[in-house]
């Protein structure tokens, strides 16, 4: 017969409960973003994951921006590399925001918002799309002119929504 301890017991069960919380707290950015028409970090609110969208088009790969850079747009506080890329982002932010107020585009083309891996992006048609992983951003390129209209016809209501 195996004996346990109180002290064995709480601690064991104590772990449960931080795996618990823990599980808990990964799943608030998703729910907490949802009233947002930009996709921002839960805890710094920072567009895109802090991630400088300007370098996707100057470097030609993500690179993480600084709070020593960055830009309020749309509600949201955006991140740069750099002041060049800051300053570039103030002059034109509709063109170097990523589309779908940075939401996974495979997810907006099929009606709903993910959030998005900076690592799984595309410029197309000089424009940013980004996906939550890069398995879905494989599928998303499966139909790129499909899903960039779907997208695009979802956009509007899904945005609406976003804005209540």
């Amino acid at each position: 017969m195996i004996r346990f301890k109180r002290r064995d017991f709480l601690r064991r069960g104590s772990w449960g409960l931080c795996l618990a919380i823990a599980t808990f707290l990964v799943g608030i950015p998703m729910a907490a973003d949802a009233g947002k028409t930009v996709n921002t970090s839960f805890w710094n609110k920072a567009a895109i994951k802090g991630y400088d969208p300007v370098a996707y088009f100057k470097s030609g790969k993500p690179v993480e921006g600084t709070a020593k850079h960055e830009h309020r747009w749309m509600g949201a506080t955006w991140r740069f590399a750099s002041a060049a890329n800051r300053d570039a982002f103030a002059t034109a932010p509709d063109h170097y925001a990523p589309q779908f107020g940075g939401y996974c585009a495979w997810a907006v083309s099929q009606g709903y918002t993910a959030d998005i891996d900076p690592e799984a992006w595309k410029i197309v048609g000089d424009k940013l799309y980004l996906n939550y992983s890069k398995s879905v951003q494989a599928q998303w390129q499966q139909d790129i002119p499909g899903n960039i209209a779907k997208g695009n016809a979802n956009w509007p209501a899904i945005k609406a929504g976003l804005s209540q």
